[in-house]
């Protein structure tokens, strides 16, 4: 018997995300059959950019240790209306990526003035990978942005859900900072 309903929360923070001006447009869910580790995926973008330039990824990974571990501790428990154990949670982590870049901005700028949009509650990573297809190609840049927060198993159980709230907000602020800049990281001058 599962106490916790896996698929009811992803479709929790698919509303958040609907919720919050995203439009989602796609689902994954992957199982490895050996391990039994699970992988949620949803593919989204703020409305503003349906067209483009910037997409928004949400994994959720469930290991299913901690699963396992968090649903034993419930069970274990005598009284039904007892608070769940604490110190159990999964990732789940927001990757923006966008088309390669003719004109990328500074890394450590960027990261420093995105950081301020993010806030404590989406702290955000920048890297950027340059590749290049032949020797003699210039480097295309490919820029991403992650932000990886704990989603705390006794809240999924609680069905308390106020803290993504917050976390969708910032996701909007940050896509919407982001579709400001994206023009001039395009431009091919």
């Amino acid at each position: 018997m599962a106490v916790i309903d896996i698929a009811g929360f992803v479709s929790v923070l698919k509303s958040h995300a609907v919720d919050h001006g995203f439009h989602v447009h796609d689902e994954r869910h992957f199982v490895e059959t050996y391990s039994l580790r699970q992988l949620w995926e949803v593919d989204l973008h703020p409305a503003e950019a349906c067209n483009g330039p910037i997409d928004l990824h949400l994994s959720l990974e469930i290991d299913p240790r901690a699963l396992l571990g968090f649903e034993d501790e419930v069970l274990k428990q005598d009284d039904p209306d007892a608070e769940p154990p604490e110190g159990f949670s999964f990732p789940l982590i927001f990757t923006w990526t966008f088309p390669p870049l003719f004109s990328p901005p500074d890394l450590l700028v960027l990261a420093t003035e995105i950081a301020g949009v993010g806030g404590l509650q989406l702290p955000l990573e920048v890297s950027a990978i340059d590749s290049y297809h032949s020797v003699t190609d210039a480097p295309e840049r490919s820029l991403s942005i992650v932000g990886r927060i704990a989603v705390s198993l006794a809240n999924v159980f609680r069905g308390t859900d106020e803290d993504f709230y917050d976390v969708f907000n910032n996701c909007r602020d940050v896509s919407l900072d982001l579709l400001e800049r994206v023009p001039g990281w395009l431009d091919e001058h």
